[in-house]
């Protein structure tokens, strides 16, 4: 199978980013892996997922909190 990347398609998932070939979203698995959820227990539940797909989700995340924006939260979130 190859890699798997970032994907965002209007038509898929309203324009989440997804991991190609699924319909899988970042926002999903970065949601889950917080929720304390392993990559195996990901690749089980999705069976076309794979392990650099959730990887390649962890780097987007970490890609996209690097902008220069300012995220102001009144509480805790974490």
């Amino acid at each position: 199978m190859a890699p798997q990347g970032i994907r965002s398609d209007p038509e898929v998932m309203m324009g989440k980013p997804v991991v190609e070939g699924t319909r899988v979203t970042v926002e999903s698995i970065l949601e889950e892996l917080g929720a304390g959820r392993t990559i195996e227990d990901l690749l089980e539940a999705h069976p076309r997922l794979t392990r650099e797909g959730v990887l390649a989700a962890v780097r987007f995340g970490a890609k996209v909190l690097r902008a220069d924006v300012a995220y102001p939260f009144s509480k805790s979130v974490a």
